[in-house]
């Protein structure tokens, strides 16, 4: 059977785009291919804003999730592998989906099991190691 994660991450864009919300992307950046600004990235993750307003060509297909988009250092070409893509949500609320490997499918964990090994062996970039799943903070302000 095919993945759901593809299909659950373009249904829920919709439906948080729909509700006028901001949809966000929760990334592995650490992630093998994934092409991300580096300088956002914490702890290896990133989180990318992907409202039509704020991206350009966003394609989201089975196998990734690619647009251009402006950050601080100008124009920039983003492409996340469809399994670095942790959670998609709202910012406005929270609401959406996190991700687990269940939603990849057999073929895809056996993918995702071996790249994750590869990466777990070295640190990335930052000094942070690769190991360990991710966790948001809740920040008040």
């Amino acid at each position: 059977m095919k993945p759901s994660r593809p299909y659950l991450i373009r249904a829920l864009y919709e439906w948080i785009v729909d509700n006028k919300s901001t949809p966000y992307l929760l990334v592995d950046a650490t992630f093998p291919n994934a092409t991300v600004p580096r300088e956002h990235v914490q702890n290896g993750n990133i989180v990318l804003n992907i409202t039509p307003t704020a991206v350009q060509d966003l394609k989201l297909t089975n196998d990734h999730v690619s647009f251009s988009a402006r950050f601080a250092r100008g124009h920039f070409e983003c492409f996340v592998p469809i399994t670095a893509v942790l959670a998609i949500y709202a910012s406005e609320n929270g609401k959406g989906m996190f991700f687990n490997e269940e939603d990849l499918g057999d073929e895809s964990i056996i993918a995702l099991a071996s790249s994750t090994d590869k990466v777990a062996e070295t640190e990335s970039s930052d000094g942070c190691s690769a190991k360990g799943k991710p966790h948001l903070t809740l920040v008040k302000s």
